[in-house]
Parts: structure tokens; sequence; C-alpha cells
């Protein structure tokens, strides 16, 4: 990872740390493929995730405006916030609503700097958004087009509950043995509380912005939960807005098939030859299917799987994920969508309900030594 250059070349608020104080430290590569690099480190001491689209900086577009000029001095704040609303535009289908002004000018590595950064969609999108969501990963700083965000521990489809459930600390759980959340709620019961934070997600997504967020690659390894339980979307580079949305979706095609964009699909007009721009499934459908069948299907749930709420969640998450939603008024986010949501919502609480009378109760610890899992309920 080669990010430090000359002096005053590139700029960032982790710059100094990195290249002058040392107090980066690279720990493993996680991921490295057509350039893309992410890489576990630490810095002062606290796991951070470092993470860019293209692997040196120098494969970036350049800012135009750096090709003629000596100096980026006589760029204006005004100019910078220009080009910049431009790029967020570009990357999200969005006009940026908030950028922060500046009074003095911007400096030449400061200008790549930025440039570098913006021109990756991941970077735009949880910048933008980590303070309008609590359902993003945070960015914490940037040097040159690196960026670090939290570090946060991904899903995996081979893990019966996907998520690691053992450092879980929850606010005003925590008993005065130490055993905190593991001491108050089994595995099943966490999972219950990580499935309402998915509901959120999906609710927030669906209503907190201008205009809808689409997850397309919505996998177990594209999540993660925080201590306190509340999903995080960590990988985003398939996200986007309703308008961009639109724009990938309407291609020719030739079958439904042909209208298929990983996990955002829509219908093909024969008569047209062409996909429609409307997404004809939700995220919603696509946790359900992905997230929600494996975690409450018979097989993991065993003898509890016959119990009156967990075949009522059985039936909506089945429901969930197989109506037609194209027959749907607005994609499958009409009236039928929003019952679904609201029926799982209903059960769920019911479930967390259920699972705080039985720790009251002494039913739900977790004693040392022996922690419960969904095979051995």
């Amino acid at each position: 990872m080669r990010i430090c250059g000359g002096s005053g070349s590139v700029t960032g608020d982790m710059c100094e740390d990195l290249c002058v104080l040392r107090l980066v430290e690279y720990k493993r590569c996680l991921y490295y493929e057509n350039g893309k690099k992410v890489i576990e480190a630490r810095w002062r001491g606290n796991p951070v995730i470092l993470k860019s689209k293209l692997e040196n900086f120098s494969s970036y577009e350049p800012l135009g405006i750096l090709d003629y000029q000596d100096t980026a001095e006589e760029l204006s704040p005004l100019d910078v916030v220009f080009y910049a609303t431009l790029e967020v535009r570009n990357s999200l289908g969005l006009w940026g609503k908030k950028l922060k002004s500046r009074d003095k000018s911007y400096s030449r590595a400061e200008l790549a700097s930025l440039w570098s950064l913006l021109q990756q969609e991941e970077f735009t999108f949880l910048r933008v958004l980590q303070d309008l969501s609590s359902h993003v990963a945070r960015v914490l700083g940037s040097c040159g087009h690196f960026y670090a965000v939290e570090y946060l521990s991904a899903g995996h489809a081979w893990d019966q509950n996907i998520f690691s459930l053992d450092d879980v600390a929850v606010p005003g759980l925590q008993e005065q043995n130490g055993a905190g959340a593991r001491g108050r709620w089994t595995s099943r019961e966490m999972v219950h509380r990580i499935a309402l934070s998915f509901l959120d997600m999906v609710w927030h997504f669906d209503n907190d912005f201008t205009h809808k967020l689409h997850l397309c690659d919505i996998k177990p390894e594209n999540f993660a939960i925080r201590k306190d339980l509340t999903v995080v979307a960590i990988d985003v580079d398939m996200a986007f807005f309703e308008p961009k949305m639109r724009d990938i979706l309407d291609q020719n095609c030739s079958s439904d098939d042909d209208c298929n964009f990983f996990d955002c699909s829509s219908r093909c007009d024969p008569m047209k030859r062409r996909c429609s721009p409307t997404r004809r499934n939700t995220n919603l459908q696509v946790i359900c299917e992905k997230i929600f069948r494996p975690w409450f299907s018979p097989t993991l749930l065993g003898a509890k799987a016959g119990l009156p709420l967990q075949v009522e969640l059985q039936r909506a998450v089945q429901e969930c994920s197989e109506t037609d939603w194209s027959e749907e008024e607005d994609g499958g986010g009409g009236r039928g969508g929003r019952d679904i949501h609201q029926r799982l919502l209903s059960i769920l609480n019911r479930l967390v309900q259920e699972g705080r009378g039985s720790a009251e109760g002494g039913g739900a610890w977790e004693g040392k030594g022996h922690v419960h899992t969904a095979l051995n309920f």
C-alpha cells in the first residue's frame, strides 16, 4: 500500500498519523481484485478498515482544472463546491444539498485528494449518508485516495446466526455479574432483534431520502452489526438511489431474464423490447429470501419450529419472499409491501417480548461454558 508520496502530494486527516507519526499499523489485506483494495489496520490503537477503489493514486482521473493551472489558488471554494456537487450527482444520481463552506482557497494536494475520493461511489455514498442514517458504516478519515471506515465484522453465510454475537454489548442490559447481553439473551433472541434492525433499515432506506435507496447485492458479507445490534451496510458498491436505478434497469431485452441486475429486477416489455425502469422486487423481499428464510427455517429452529409465533413468522417470511411485487403499486412499495413489513415487525416484536418474559423468569440465562445456538433449541 503506497499512499505517502513527496511532501504535500496528498492530504487528509489521516496523513500525518500515517506518513509522519506512523500511528497507522497494517494488519492484513482483506480483499484485492481489479485494483480495489480493502485492508485491516489499526489507527492510534483502534481497528479500522482502509479502502480504495483503485490501488494507485495516479489511476484516478485528475481534476481538469489542475492540468492547465500552475497552482490551484485561483480555484475558489465556490468552484470546488460546484465540481464536487457535479461528481456527487454523477456518482449517486443526486444533487448534493449540504457542503461545508470554506473561506480560504484549496491547495493542489487538497484538490487532488478530494477529487480521487469523490470518484469512489462508495466513499461518496457513505460520507453523504453517515449523518443521516445509523445503518451505514462511518467514514473516520482519509489520506489521499484511501479512506478509513469503522471496523465491523462482516456476516458470513456459513454461520447459522450470520453475525458473531460474542461482543454484543447493549447499554442498560449489563448484569452486575458482567455477563451483559450474552447473559440476558439467547442467540435466537439476539437474531430477532437483529431482524428488527433489518426492518428498520429497509424502512429508512425506503422513506428517509428524496428517493428510495435500492440495495442490489444483498448477502451476509455485505452487512455487519454494531455492539448494540444495529445492522450496518458495509459494502455499498451496488447501492443506488431511484434515479440511477432507473437508468440501470432501462435496457434492451428479449425476456425478463435480461432485466435482472444482481438482486434488482424489472420486467421486459415484449412489444418495446425494453426493460421497465421501475424495479419489480424490493429490498425487503430480497432480505426475506436471503437473510430471514435461512434464519427462521424449521431446520434450524428444531422443536421450536412448531410454536405458534414461529409458524406465523415462517409464513410471513415465505409470503414476503414469494409475492409477485410487480402487481403492487410503486414497484412493491404499495400497500401490500407496507402490510407485510408491518406483519413482520409485529411478529418479531412479540417474539422479543416473549423472550424478555422468559429472561425475567430466568429461562433465557446462558451460563458460562454453555452458549445456546439455534441448533440446540
